[in-house]
């Protein structure tokens, strides 16, 4: 059940003979290939620890088949083919190692194909629609028990939230809380990236100005109007 992916959210399991990984990702993640590449030869290495390597014989194993369910609230196609090599150093029109990983989109209204086969698929992304929708006017605590019984009214995941309801909302606040601080930090980390940037050119500023005119760094602040309590911090980082 997708509902406890974000808490384990790997899956890897063989389904005529073919070996399956899947992925759940409420944010976009362009190295999950890397990722996949090293869970299947953790994998791989432990279907095989009884074999004989360095042999004669071929040891059979199973294909893989790597899939990540996208639910995060960044636009993404329906449907997207990650690739380790996209993460190589250099390109290689022709990469002697590769692993393709198919990302689906499984928000509301996306992929609707998929959606329409699997029932508990759509339900899951009408059920994080709500708790999406509703956390914007309300506390995440009420958001989510409005989105569970209207769900268990309307006969969606009914049975599963019935049954679960005070661990489904114990994780989907967790859920929340936790793409929310993500994106908090990614607005954080953007902003201090573009402080310093400032202060950089800020910074080079007072040094073309110290060299053009031969003045001091504290004249050349009085001029660029660097107020009193920055400039300290731009002593700091001048050659004496």
């Amino acid at each position: 059940m997708l509902v406890y992916m974000s808490m384990h959210n790997d899956v890897s399991f063989i389904i005529d003979l073919r070996l399956n990984l899947y992925e759940h990702q409420s944010t976009y993640n362009p190295n999950l290939p890397l990722r996949f590449f090293m869970y299947a030869a953790d994998i791989y290495s432990d279907l095989t620890k009884d074999e004989n390597l360095y042999g004669t014989k071929a040891i059979q194993i199973s294909p893989p088949k790597f899939v990540i369910f996208y639910n995060g609230e960044a636009e993404q196609p329906d449907r997207k083919i990650l690739r380790l090599s996209d993460l190589y150093t250099v390109p290689d029109t022709c990469p002697s190692l590769e692993l393709t990983a198919l990302m689906l989109n499984i928000n509301k209204g996306r992929n609707e194909a998929i959606m329409e086969a699997c029932k508990t698929l759509k339900d899951y992304a009408e059920y994080t629609f709500r708790v999406r929708t509703y956390a914007k006017e309300l506390p995440i605590e009420s958001a989510v028990e409005r989105a569970i019984t209207e769900c268990i009214r309307e006969g969606i995941l009914s049975d599963f939230l019935s049954r679960n309801r005070a661990e489904a909302k114990k994780v989907s606040i967790y859920e929340y809380d936790e793409e929310k601080h993500m994106r908090q930090t990614r607005e954080e980390g953007k902003e201090e990236g573009i402080q310093e940037g400032r202060q950089q050119t800020k910074l080079e500023a007072i040094k073309k100005m110290m060299k053009a005119l031969n003045i001091t760094a504290e004249h050349a602040m009085e001029i660029l109007e660097i107020p009193e309590n920055e400039q300290e911090e731009y002593l700091s980082k001048l050659p004496k």
